[in-house]
């Protein structure tokens, strides 16, 4: 009688016990792989965030428009710009939305507090509508620099930067002598505007693992005079 081949019940178990561990092992490796993958990716995306979020307000420093226009309804003619050493207000010519090509933007770049014992830079825009719209959110002048309503976050304010421990904003006055380095001070009371804006931004906790908010100076190019009444206005 001639012998047939086949498996026994133990081969056929021992195999189904080794696909089921290779089986979970793949399973495993997959998991930790699209893990990785998704920290990976929430970590760019963040460091893309904070990237753009600086270049968003170098630019927004850069494009400060030399906007004089009186304060109020009929108050004295003032140049838009108010800086303290815990926020500024001014005109700017980048928006949030539209970037360059948008329409220029009255911008308040201030700090809130965050919900990890931080504080956050945000920044509120309303559209620029001239110079006897933009005037009317001036109320009052202190000595030849004009005083704003201290703004508040709201839906529409945009969060620059979070988690941070300090936001110090800075002004550059020139110097009276041509050789000498210009004066940095914690607020403006000049008429007119500054010649540089440093922005000091320090995070809550420093670490090297991801891209970290650093400061911003940024150098300032008018040569409007605030006193001085052009052709059409």
């Amino acid at each position: 009688m001639r012998r047939q081949a086949g498996i026994t019940l133990l081969e056929v178990l021992i195999a189904v016990t080794l696909l089921s561990v290779l089986s979970v092992g793949m399973m495993m490796s997959m998991r930790i792989g699209l893990s990785a993958l998704s920290r990976t990716d929430s970590r760019l995306m963040d460091n893309r965030r904070i990237a753009g979020a600086q270049r968003i307000l170098e630019q927004e420093l850069q494009g400060i428009i030399p906007v004089v226009s009186p304060c109020g309804d009929g108050g004295a003619m003032v140049s838009l710009f108010s800086g303290q050493s815990n926020g500024l207000t001014t005109v700017t010519g980048f928006s949030l939305q539209g970037a360059w090509r948008g329409r220029p933007q009255v911008i308040q770049l201030f700090t809130i507090p965050d919900d990890k014992g931080g504080i956050r830079l945000v920044a509120n825009e309303t559209p620029y509508t001239g110079p006897q719209g933009a005037g009317k959110v001036c109320t009052g002048v202190s000595g030849m620099v004009a005083n704003f309503a201290t703004p508040n976050s709201g839906p529409n304010t945009f969060v620059l930067a979070d988690h941070l421990r300090e936001v110090r904003f800075q002004y550059l006055h020139m110097a009276e002598k041509i050789e000498d380095a210009g004066l940095w001070t914690n607020d403006w009371k000049d008429a007119g505007w500054p010649f540089g804006i440093r922005a000091i931004i320090v995070p809550m906790e420093a670490t090297q693992a991801r891209l970290q908010p650093i400061s911003v100076t940024v150098p300032i190019y008018l040569n409007r005079e605030a006193g001085v009444k052009y052709a059409g206005e």
